[in-house]
């Protein structure tokens, strides 16, 4: 589309730059020339505007934005058809300036988690106030999520968005094709569905990127990518960063299972069990939450200076003491030194003991170590972790997991922030990867022998069909599926497809039926036939003369059969009718007996006619034999 900055829209639109153009729409800023201010103006292609259907969902994005009234989405104040100047089917929206998440994502790669969080909080938000009037997004992706300069959470393009206020004009499946592949569920990839529980797949999707920095798939073509949303498990957050709270992690698989009844019904659900877990993490998410984009500091109240306490002159009263009074209290000083002097001792020996007890245990042979957790790393990163420690790593077993890469570590013994002696070993368990089994090659063999290669391993065989087959003997195993040298699940069913050998089909004679009758059946019929032509005096012209095999038996489909067809006798006669006709015609009427004529001109008349043949009329001539007309 050619760039329309500088145009003036419905009278009203000042296009003043392009801002960013895609596959149906080019949005520019602009200025409201009547209302003094900044908006965003979505034009359609011109190529576009002529189809209906685009059109209508065009206006369907107007619509559907429009019947939403919440500070998370981006406001839509106009839509129409440009009267005056360049056609135009034209969006008018509120300006938005800042970025995408897209790029807050490519700038910082993943997210601190209460940043993600805090980001994810107004998506959610916005999209429950959607779900509640019914209507679903159906492309939330990074690319639709803007967040202006002041922090303020946004999101755009409700132009795949469908529901009860906004009609269902656009198909399943164009949907499929006009949504972003890493973000459709597989519903929709499937059969086209598409439900407020695709939305929260699609936004539990952008939640894993948000913590990891990555898609949980990736590939060379949208195809396998889609193909991956619809076969494969999203990892769980906790194999690629180990510090995601459980809760958070479970709910994230949750949003993104593939089957939609395990996923929270709505966004509104979604943002529930979320704030569920902020305040978790945070109680201070349980006081008034004013639901802003950008996290609000809770007011402190000002510590209350504490007021000095006086000091309390305690009164005192001159006593006169007698000599009787001096001697006890002397007695009384003499015993308390000595029994001072007692509990002295015996708080030195329990000094010593506790001293000596400490150093046994923190320091000494029986001081024990707390073991880091090493889950999810590799055997190595253990060593390398336990070695500094005095520890040794020791391979416990090795154990088959879906979601722990091969080579990892999936739990140890003891566990991360347990203790162990001095010098101890911790074990640990690794991880092999996913179990997967070779299906066998079977081509070729027995089914008995099929069944025993299967068996071997931890595989279920399956199903035996049998189908004709040229090529493989009868008996023997033409293919299996799924085919060999997949790599596939424990218990998966193996079936087999088994030769019935060649397919046998009656062979019809076609002796004296028409030529023609016989090519057209036994090539429908799976024949390879081979023609031949010969004369013959008593089969008439173009019938069968011969076949090869004869009817009447079964033959194996794709044989080849031989038929001869008749060319009629091998001798003809001079017409009579020839005399007095009109020369082209007569030469004609010679050359359809299988006769070569030439012809001898006579006289000066304009209308040439037979005057004489040789050899003569009703003479019997061969086939292929030259006649001689004279004409004039």
């Amino acid at each position: 589309m050619s760039d329309l900055t500088g145009e003036l829209i419905d009278g009203r639109y000042q296009l003043l730059r392009q801002v960013a153009n895609g596959g149906m729409a080019t949005i520019y800023e602009a200025l409201d020339t009547r209302l003094d201010r900044k908006v965003a103006v979505k034009i359609m292609h011109a190529h576009l505007a002529q189809d209906e259907a685009f059109v209508s969902r065009f206006i369907r994005e107007a619509k559907a934005a429009a019947a939403l009234t919440h500070p998370n989405i981006v406001a839509v104040q106009d839509q129409g058809w440009n009267q005056g100047g360049v056609p135009a089917v034209f969006l008018v929206m509120e300006l938005i300036e800042g970025h995408t998440l897209r790029d807050y994502l490519n700038e910082r790669g993943r997210f601190e988690i209460k940043d993600a969080l805090n980001y994810l909080t107004p998506i959610l938000s916005a999209l429950s106030a959607a779900h509640d009037l019914g209507i679903v997004h159906r492309d939330i992706k990074p690319e639709n999520i803007l967040i202006s300069k002041d922090g303020r959470i946004k999101i755009a393009d409700f132009g795949l968005a469908r529901g009860e206020l906004i009609g269902t004009t656009m198909t399943a499946e164009s949907s499929v094709i006009l949504g972003s592949v890493s973000y459709l569920s597989p519903e929709q990839v499937q059969r086209g569905i598409a439900d407020s529980r695709s939305d929260v797949y699609a936004a539990g999707i952008v939640a894993y990127e948000m913590f990891t920095g990555e898609k949980p798939f990736s590939g060379d073509s949208p195809i396998q990518i889609a193909y991956m949303h619809v076969n494969e498990v999203i990892p769980r957050l906790r194999s690629k960063r180990k510090e995601i709270p459980q809760a958070l992690d479970e709910l994230i698989a949750s949003a993104t299972s593939k089957n939609p009844d395990d996923r929270p019904r709505t966004a509104g659900e979604f943002l529930a069990r979320l704030h569920t877990i902020q305040i978790e993490l945070d109680p201070k998410k349980s006081q008034l939450d004013l639901g802003l984009d950008l996290p609000v500091e809770p007011i402190r109240e000002k510590v209350r200076k504490k007021e000095k306490a006086l000091p309390v002159k305690e009164e005192t009263v001159e006593v006169k003491e007698t000599t009787r009074e001096i001697k006890r209290r002397e007695e009384k000083k003499k015993r308390a030194s000595a029994r001072v002097r007692r509990n002295r001792k015996v708080a030195l020996i329990l000094a010593i003991a506790l001293g000596v007890g400490g150093w046994w245990t923190l320091v000494g042979p029986g001081s024990r170590v707390v073991v880091p957790s090493t889950v999810g790393g590799s055997y190595d990163e253990a060593v390398s972790t336990f070695t500094p420690l005095g520890l040794t790593a020791v391979i416990l077993e090795k154990r088959f997991d879906e979601e722990i890469a091969k080579g990892k570590i999936i739990e140890s013994v003891p566990p991360g922030g347990g203790k162990v002696e001095a010098g101890g070993s911790v074990e640990l368990i690794i991880s092999k990867g996913p179990e997967r089994y070779t299906i066998p090659l079977v081509a070729g063999l027995t089914p008995e022998a099929a069944k025993g290669a299967i068996t071997k391993f931890p595989l279920t065989f399956g199903t035996i069909t049998e189908v004709f087959d040229s090529e493989v003997p009868k008996g023997f195993v033409i293919s299996a599926t799924p085919k060999s040298g997949a790599t596939v699940k424990r218990d998966t069913k193996v079936n087999l497809l088994v030769s019935k050998g060649i397919e046998q089909i009656a062979l019809a004679s076609y002796v004296g039926k028409s030529g023609e009758q016989a090519l057209n059946e036994l090539t429908e019929a799976g024949f390879n036939v081979e023609s031949g032509y010969a004369f013959n005096e008593t089969t008439p012209e173009l019938a069968v003369i011969s076949q090869s095999p004869a009817g009447g038996v079964n033959v194996n489909k794709g044989e080849t059969v031989k038929i001869i067809i008749s060319k009629g006798p091998r001798y003809t006669y001079i017409p009579k009718t020839i005399i007095t006709m009109e020369a082209q015609t007569g030469k004609e009427m010679l050359e359809s007996l299988g006769l070569k004529v030439k012809v001898v001109t006579i006289g000066k008349a304009k209308k040439k006619v037979v005057k004489s043949v040789s050899p003569a009329v009703n003479t019997k001539v061969l086939r292929g034999s030259l006649v001689t007309i004279t004409v004039g």
